[in-house]
């Protein structure tokens, strides 16, 4: 009876589809591995899952073993992942690697054809023209020593623009906890909270106009030149291009709560205040 009414109430669309492919972005964490032994590749993991708290749990991960050639205990590390709440999804890898992953149920899949982000480049210190200018063709008052010929003209380049970069992403609202914004292959601006528990993500620069007191990580695919800007640091956890520092005993006082910069030097993070 139930089932009837069911179907009365939701008859199937003329012609509609079982299924159906639509369009997506996954944002998957690369895991890399820099050795095989299967001891030391689970203390590193519950050490770094234990230093990010709740920041990696529940997300999809690809295995990236593509630096190592000895073999790898496939089964013993996809279940190490699933226990500290990560989700593998793929492997890079080759060869005989590549096969024994397969086999553990690892589908293999290809990252070195995915679109990156260019790096960042320092501002030059000199003025640069907001376009090229196009020389007008010399008129008759022009002298002829001066005058280019029509040849040497049409055998100069024509000036080319920059390609512009992709717009910002703009979040006009406070985001709560358990709320997640990635912007890809550009730079995040949020203007509002960013509350304890809510994670901001982009592929370049962070800027959060308001307290920053989630998890914000900058650089997601690498741009190890990616910043974090803020009006009012306090945060749970800030990361750039996979570096990141767990925020746990709190920030010195010149630095809770004021306007601050994080960037990557190196391999460590450096937060500096804005204020005068």
């Amino acid at each position: 009876m139930g089932q009837e009414q069911v179907s009365k109430q939701n008859p199937p669309r003329k012609g509609a589809q079982p299924l159906d492919f639509k369009s997506a972005t996954l944002y998957a964490i690369r895991v890399v591995l820099h050795e095989a032994d299967t001891s030391a590749l689970l203390d590193a993991l519950a050490k770094r899952m234990n230093d990010a708290g709740a920041f990696f749990e529940d997300e999809p991960v690809v295995v990236d073993a593509s630096r190592i050639e000895s073999p790898v205990d496939w089964p013993t590390l996809i279940e190490a992942l699933r226990e500290h709440s990560l989700h593998p999804v793929g492997v890079v890898a080759t060869g005989e690697q590549r096969e024994a992953a397969v086999a553990a149920g690892l589908p293999a899949v290809e990252l070195g054809g995915a679109p990156t982000r260019p790096a960042a480049a320092p501002a030059p210190e000199h003025e640069v023209p907001a376009a090229a200018v196009i020389p007008e063709k010399a008129t008759n008052s022009t002298p002829a020593a001066e005058a280019p010929s029509e040849q040497a003209a049409a055998s100069q380049p024509a000036p080319t623009l920059a390609e512009p970069a992709p717009a910002a992403m703009i979040v006009n609202r406070p985001l709560r906890s358990g709320q997640r914004v990635y912007a890809r292959s550009t730079d995040l601006i949020v203007i509002g909270m960013v509350s304890r528990g809510a994670e901001v993500i982009a592929d370049g620069n962070i800027h959060v106009y308001g307290p920053m007191r989630g998890k914000a990580m900058a650089g997601a695919r690498g741009d190890s030149n990616a910043r974090i800007f803020t009006t009012e640091l306090d945060p749970e956890l800030v990361a750039i291009a996979g570096v990141y520092r767990v925020i746990e005993t709190g920030l010195e006082p010149a630095l809770k709560n004021k306007p601050a910069i994080i960037s990557l030097s190196g391999e460590s993070l450096q937060i500096e205040s804005l204020g005068n």
